[in-house]
């Protein structure tokens, strides 16, 4: 593993459940994480892995029609965006989305791409892949950390027992 790469393998939903628990211990305030893969990759499983592991009891359902998902635990402010509908980068600038992108919350972003170049920089990209000859369940998760607060996070998802390098 680089310091600032990490691929693990999820061999099931558990598995990703479990990188979500490992991510939300290491999160802090003015964070934002890009989530990349396809439909069905499992970044919302993986979202609401680490809003249970926040103490989130309410539902955690994909943002695709409403575009951000507000989830306050434990006094802290979780934003879940899903920018998989947008047809033009500058829809975000039209919803007027730049308002949750502040020190004080935790930005979890689906299809990041889709309003770039305008949105801020993540400290951390997650890309999930289907794992070939997994039987459809399986996953591979490539981890980019950025700066030194994703630096951090990605060291102490490493330290993370339950997670198995792939």
């Amino acid at each position: 593993m680089h310091a600032d790469h990490l691929t693990l393998a999820l061999p099931d939903e558990a598995a990703t459940l479990a990188l979500g628990a490992a991510l939300a211990a290491n999160l802090t305030p003015g964070m934002t994480i890009w989530l990349e893969g396809d439909l069905g990759a499992g970044k919302t499983t993986l979202v609401r892995g680490l809003l249970r592991a926040a103490g989130e009891t309410g539902p955690v359902k994909s943002p695709t029609y409403t575009l951000v998902e507000v989830h306050v635990v434990s006094g802290l402010h979780f934003y879940h965006f899903d920018f998989y509908r947008f047809n033009q980068a500058e829809e975000y600038l039209d919803a007027g989305l730049d308002e949750y992108f502040s020190e004080s919350g935790i930005c979890l972003v689906e299809w990041p791409d889709k309003a770039a170049p305008y949105l801020p920089a993540a400290a951390m990209r997650i890309e999930l892949r289907a794992a070939p000859n997994a039987g459809g369940e399986g996953r591979t998760a490539y981890i980019t950390a950025v700066g030194a607060r994703g630096r951090t996070c990605l060291a102490g998802v490493t330290s993370s027992s339950s997670l198995r390098p792939a």
